[in-house]
């Protein structure tokens, strides 16, 4: 059973900094792109940014030049780091991957989220 496991998230003052990790898990035959979601309360989720095994990065304009996504293929594992952090970015963090599973096949999976809080 594929898991992603998210670890990372907490609470920071504005303009301080936090690094979010995703590790993926279970029987993966291959994984297409990775990324970050996030979600606030009361609103939609939203893309943060993916990075596909390639290395393609895509960005929300909200975050660029402040959050920077990686990747490392051989340990499975997205990284997102995040800078300059502002109130607006407080949310819960999803991990997200879309990949190739031994027994079901191309699918997308989501982790149960991490917190992260942003102080004025």
């Amino acid at each position: 059973q594929v898991q992603l496991v998210e670890s990372g998230g907490g609470l920071v003052q504005a303009g301080g900094s936090l690094r979010l990790s995703c590790a993926a898990s279970g029987s993966i035959v291959a994984i297409n792109f990775m990324g970050w979601y996030r979600q606030a309360p009361g609103k939609q989720r939203e893309l943060v940014a993916t990075i596909t095994s390639g290395g393609s990065i895509n960005y929300a304009d909200s975050v660029k030049g402040r959050f920077t996504i990686s990747r490392d293929n051989g340990k499975q594992t997205v990284y997102l780091q995040m800078n300059s952090l502002k109130p607006e970015d407080t949310a819960l963090y999803y991990c997200a991957a879309n990949l190739i599973d031994l027994r079901r096949g191309r699918d997308d999976y989501w982790g149960q989220g991490t917190q992260v809080t942003v102080s004025s």
